[in-house]
């Protein structure tokens, strides 16, 4: 077998864990940006909730404030 056979193998099995890296690096990438998306979510959620809840006070207020007159 010549010899540059063995270099062609060395190469070609280093550039295939260096694919792999690369994709998994891909991966955890997607993922962290998931859970970031995911964390911002519930938190514009949590923001709505308030003010939701600050809104429906405001109403039952305004609405016994008025039914007491």
């Amino acid at each position: 077998m010549p010899a540059w056979f063995k270099v062609g193998a060395i190469f070609s099995s280093i550039a295939a864990v260096i694919a792999l890296v690369i994709m998994i690096l891909e991966g955890v990438i997607a993922f962290v940006a998931l859970v970031s998306f995911a964390v911002k979510a519930l938190i514009v959620l949590a923001f709505v909730a308030v003010f939701a809840v600050v809104a429906f006070l405001a109403y039952k207020s305004w609405r016994d404030r008025r039914s007491t007159k």
